[in-house]
């Protein structure tokens, strides 16, 4: 027999044995940790005596100190190689499962659920974390504070994206519109003689109906009124139609109309004069209340 062959043989069973030996079902973790076997060395050793033998064995008479020679140098490489311990290597300094070299939040606390970057979770994505967010289910875009909820800018308990009446005093009582009253729609006004709304109109509406589809449990009413000229019947109708369609605009925007309640009172209720032209512009408006019943 071949100096060569007597060497594979040796070398092959050496790395058989550190194989079978070093697999899940022979050994723990702490026995492989301290494997005679699992040694660079003993590795290196053995997957150098299979490259000679290799080398030796398939190089010509020659060449066989030359093949032996490059291959026990490659044999032993490869086997060093395969046996190194990379994972001790692996750092996980926050403990988080995500290693260092690719965790963009290295310092998160302990416990804290994390993605795939390291990074806790934002279930609502407002850029609170879900272990610091008070209000986790924010809907989207909607403003936080640092606690993750949403801002209350006049303290009234109506967040700023639901509350129909932002700027209402410190300490006063507010339906859930947020408003102390009923509020007059500012400039949400009509073609002449018409129940027609302006384009200015619509964008009035179109904030309105963002906030009373985020204010989703609260029900409303839409009342119309006119000033005193014109028979009182036709004005009864013309404000009617104007309280629809501010209704139909709405429904257009996606709020329900089984949530809004559409009134024409024509004249009645003026809140300002109607001998002059400015005040019976005031009393051309629609009104928007809280609909409880």
């Amino acid at each position: 027999m071949k100096i060569s062959t007597t060497g594979l043989l040796v070398g092959f069973a050496l790395v058989l044995a550190s194989w079978t030996i070093s697999s899940p079902a022979y050994s723990s973790s702490d026995t492989r940790q301290d494997a005679w076997y699992q040694s660079p060395f003993v590795c290196g050793l053995a997957g150098g005596l299979i490259g000679g033998g290799i080398g030796y064995a398939s190089s010509s008479d020659a060449d066989e100190n030359d093949g032996a020679a490059i291959g026990g140098v490659t044999g032993a490489t490869a086997g060093a190689l395969l046996c190194a311990d990379y994972g001790s290597n692996v750092v996980d300094s926050d403990g988080d499962g995500v290693p260092d070299d690719r965790d963009q939040c290295p310092n998160t606390p302990a416990g804290v659920a994390v993605n795939a970057d390291g990074c806790p979770l934002d279930t609502d994505g407002d850029g609170v974390p879900d272990y610091k967010d008070e209000c986790p289910g924010t809907p989207a875009g909607v403003e936080v504070n640092a606690s993750g909820c949403p801002l209350d800018s006049d303290g009234d308990g109506v967040p700023d994206y639901m509350d129909q009446c932002p700027d209402t005093p410190a300490g006063a009582d507010v339906n859930a519109l947020g408003c102390e009253a009923d509020i007059v729609l500012r400039d949400v006004n009509f073609e002449f003689d018409s129940a027609t709304l302006t384009s200015q109109a619509e964008m009035i509406l179109d904030d309105v109906a963002s906030k009373l589809a985020a204010n989703e449990n609260v029900r409303v009413r839409l009342e119309g009124y006119t000033d005193s000229i014109g028979s009182e019947a036709y004005n009864k109708d013309l404000s009617q139609r104007r309280a629809q369609s501010v209704k139909d605009y709405l429904i257009s925007q996606g709020i329900s109309a089984n949530r809004m309640r559409a009134i024409g009172y024509g004249e009645e209720q003026p809140i300002a004069t109607n001998e002059t032209a400015a005040g019976r512009a005031q009393n051309r408006r629609v009104e928007l209340g809280e609909w409880t019943q």
